[in-house]
């Protein structure tokens, strides 16, 4: 079992990140005397002054992330919210002042945003946020861009995460990763195969969505809220984006839904996408050597999984499996 980053070890890591960072701007151009950590968490969040820039420097990743596919997944979210910005939809821009590319440097590929001051005197109102997903959605619909099915539940990563987690029974013990891994034998295929989803859930259209909690990554710039961290930008179900949030935002969102004059959540495809999203933050434990916060975070979900129907109550509409399988 890999070890714990010990608090000075992620001091490091967050100090290369920001050099990183700092060359890369200067390098393009920018102006840069002094960088500021707005956030440490999954990524490096450095402000770049005097330039009105932010550089988004990801720092833990998953064992299946290389820098091929990391760039791919920042290109899509750069070329998405551009888009979103032209079309007069809320969202941080990616900075114009620097091109609209990932960049590799020391290791780290990190992308550029347009500097937005924060109210931090505001409460997120996530009934709020949740309610205006459905704006989100609704603007995302024209998207024209290519986006993969689904790539936000990250398919190779659970399926390897569950099987690493073997060596690391934090909070799952043998049974839990039992009850897991036939719940991904039954809900994998839905996952990686559009024709399997929408022979599972037929009428269930699919549309680009932010793919990451969008009520959860509303950002409260000083001017208005803006949506945030679409690092995983995917076609699926609008029900991908409302995952695992409980029925006071489900039915705030379905508010915002009929406002569009779009269709409400399909509860059958709510308990699929929850049941997914469960079993990916069970893969998630493995990064916990990177960020131990992580089991403090995940203790309370894995505890309410143990709860809920297996597989989300969709083992039927994946041809076989169930809980034998």
């Amino acid at each position: 079992m890999t070890p714990h980053l010990t608090p000075r070890q992620r001091a490091r890591r967050t100090a290369a990140a920001v050099d990183a960072a700092v060359g890369a701007g200067r390098d393009l151009g920018l102006t840069v005397t002094d960088a500021e950590v707005l956030h440490d968490l999954f990524s490096v969040v450095v402000r770049l002054a005097p330039s009105p820039v932010v550089a988004r420097v990801p720092t833990v990743l998953p064992h299946t992330a290389d820098p091929a596919s990391l760039a791919h997944r920042q290109r899509a979210e750069l070329d998405v919210t551009r888009w979103l910005a032209a079309q007069g939809t809320p969202v941080i821009p990616p900075s114009p002042l620097v091109p609209p590319e990932p960049v590799r440097r020391d290791g780290f590929s990190m992308t550029f945003w347009q500097y937005v001051p924060e109210d931090r005197s505001r409460e997120p109102d996530y009934v709020a946020h949740a309610e205006s997903v459905a704006d989100l959605h609704a603007a995302l619909r024209a998207y024209p861009g290519p986006l993969s099915f689904l790539s936000a539940a990250e398919p190779r990563f659970v399926t390897e995460g569950l099987a690493l987690l073997d060596r690391s029974p934090v909070l799952v013990g043998p049974a839990d990763l039992d009850r897991a891994r036939r719940e991904w034998r039954v809900l994998e295929p839905l996952v990686r195969s559009r024709a399997a989803f929408e022979e599972a859930f037929p009428g269930v259209g699919l549309q680009p969505v932010h793919g990451d909690s969008p009520p959860a990554n509303v950002f409260p710039g000083v001017d208005g809220d803006l949506y945030a961290d679409f690092e995983l930008v995917t076609l699926g179900p609008v029900e991908w984006d409302l995952a695992a949030l409980g029925p006071d935002l489900t039915s705030a969102y379905d508010r915002g839904a009929r406002r569009n004059g779009m269709r409400p959540l399909d509860k059958d495809v709510l308990g699929f996408v929850n049941a997914v999203g469960m079993l990916r933050a069970l893969a998630c434990l493995t990064l916990a050597p990177q960020l131990p916060v992580l089991e403090e975070y995940l203790e309370p979900a894995v505890a309410q999984w143990r709860t809920t129907p297996f597989a989300g109550g969709v083992a039927g509409r994946a041809g076989g499996g169930g809980r034998g399988a």
